[in-house]
């Protein structure tokens, strides 16, 4: 006799009012995303903060102090890393535009013959045609430009928007920082009481995967930027300082930051120097670097028992940034080390059911 439904699989309705409320936070999320973008950016940056402060604390300095001290890191680093990658995009594009027969020149006699030998293709350049289809879309592209530029100055209000909401993150986080325990506390005692050891505890292991992995990430991300910085100074590659933070600051993205700091660095030793040397020097330290970073730093640095493979870290920043945009970018790591806490929960409560023992 096989048994009722009910006695082999949990009941459904008590979860419907959670799937509920779980599916209207996701719609006004969707709708409130450009609003709530500056609130997650400051909730993150307290988030990461929040320990330094507390160190800070032990040290006797003022909590709200303290906070300034974190934000102002924060904010310096971040200037300075715009500050070095601006001159670096703005030189290499005028380069890239004086020296573009040239680079089709090298292309041609370097590149093209092994491409066409082992590929078995041809992928040589026409030199003449790119130039006159280059010259040919100029006042296209000049005149885009220009309307766009035109329509920054009469969208004056979306320009004021994003500067409003440049200032108000780092206001959200400083506050969150400064009464970051007092709310966690309130929070607390919002959890009802037949429920609060088993939310702690999933809160508890949602905190520890998040932490485990930016802790972790940021080591990684400061070494790999030490690295890649002195190696390609090293090799005399120009502008060695802005694309070593840079190919550190990307590693956070897997594969896509490394592939796009890599060809970005080739560009640079190829249209400063042309010929195979500089092409070997990029290509040993950007392989060094990858298998550095693969089975070294970060097994240790991050480690296996965090649970975010690359692969669901790329999918997670696309499918969020799909449906929420920028928004959704920032929200995607904190939502996947959820996820993944909720779905260890329900591999352990299937493990436990009836279902699955057949008992």
């Amino acid at each position: 006799m096989i048994a009722p439904t009910s006695d082999r699989l949990p009941p459904l309705r008590p979860l419907l009012p959670w799937l509920g409320v779980a599916a209207a936070i996701t719609v006004l999320l969707y709708v409130l995303a450009p609003t709530l973008t500056p609130f997650l950016i400051g909730i993150i940056l307290a988030y990461v903060g929040n320990p330094l402060v507390d160190k800070l604390c032990r040290w006797r300095v003022p909590r709200a102090l303290a906070a300034v001290l974190v934000l102002t890191i924060f904010w310096l680093l971040i200037a300075a890393l715009v500050l070095m990658l601006v001159p670096l995009i703005r030189e290499e594009a005028t380069r890239i535009a004086d020296r573009l027969p040239q680079a089709i020149t090298q292309f041609n006699t370097f590149i093209a013959p092994w491409a066409e030998r082992f590929l078995g293709m041809p992928l040589k350049v026409d030199a003449d045609f790119l130039q006159s289809l280059i010259t040919e879309h100029r006042d296209i592209v000049q005149s885009v430009v220009q309307q766009v530029f035109t329509s920054l100055r009469l969208g004056g209000l979306a320009v004021a928007g994003v500067v409003i909401n440049a200032m108000l993150a780092p206001v959200v986080s400083f506050y969150l920082m400064v009464d970051w325990h007092h709310l966690v506390r309130r929070i607390d005692t919002l959890i009802p009481r037949t429920h609060h050891e088993k939310v702690l505890t999933i809160t508890g292991d949602v905190d520890d995967v998040l932490s485990a992995y930016l802790r972790g990430q940021l080591l990684v991300m400061a070494i790999l930027a030490a690295y890649y910085t002195i190696a390609l100074a090293i090799a005399g590659i120009p502008s060695a300082l802005a694309l070593g933070v840079l190919t550190g600051t990307l590693i956070f993205i897997p594969y896509i930051g490394f592939a796009t700091s890599f060809a970005l660095a080739m560009v640079v030793a190829l249209l400063q120097f042309g010929g195979w040397p500089p092409i070997f020097w990029v290509l040993g330290i950007y392989t060094v670097g990858q298998v550095l970073e693969s089975f070294i730093l970060t097994p240790y640095l991050v480690g296996e028992k965090v649970g975010l493979p690359p692969l669901a870290v790329i999918f997670a920043l696309m499918a969020f940034g799909q449906v929420f945009g920028f928004f959704g970018v920032l929200l995607a790591l904190p939502a996947s080390a959820a996820m993944l806490i909720g779905l260890r929960e329900l591999h352990r409560g299937y493990l436990d059911s009836r279902l699955y023992r057949g008992s």
